[in-house]
């Protein structure tokens, strides 16, 4: 990670930036950095939820992007939550993400569910071009103390 001793929150932000193959095996290995980043400066966002929307935004990137080159993942830790983005090399943006959701779901097929949940967890959430594709993002904000588990 960046070197920030254990059990420091950040006091201004902290971050990191980590190339990941565009494969189905990057998911696995996106949520154990993001909770590793959450836990190392003990941040007080949501690591399962951080957890749960950077594995459907890295699943999103690997399945729907054109392109096999890299994807990135960059995690950024503010006073006030985290921000987690995927950069990948198509510029296309995202379905549903940022346009109203017309349609449910269908509940037979397997997919058709991760920008709704992204929409529906996080505080907010976007996509902006990159000079090399596209950015999808979402931020989720610290968990006050009293609603954190024990």
């Amino acid at each position: 990670m960046n070197g920030l001793a254990l059990h420091e929150r950040p006091a201004e932000s902290a971050s990191w930036r980590i190339a990941l193959p565009h494969t189905t095996a990057a998911v696995p290995v996106a949520r154990a950095l993001v909770r590793s980043a959450l836990t190392e400066v003990e941040h007080a966002a949501d690591c399962d939820t951080a957890e749960l929307l950077t594995a459907e935004l890295v699943a999103n990137a690997v399945e729907h992007t054109a392109g096999r080159g890299p994807i990135e993942l960059v995690v950024e830790l503010r006073p006030t939550g985290c921000q987690v983005e995927v950069h990948d090399p198509d510029p296309a943006p995202p379905g549903q993400l940022t346009r109203p959701v017309i349609e449910e779901p269908d509940v037979w097929q397997e997919g058709g569910r991760g920008l709704l949940l992204i929409r529906a967890l996080s505080s907010s959430c976007g996509h902006r071009p990159t000079p090399s594709g596209k950015a999808v993002w979402f931020r989720l904000p610290v968990v006050p103390a009293q609603r954190r588990p024990a």
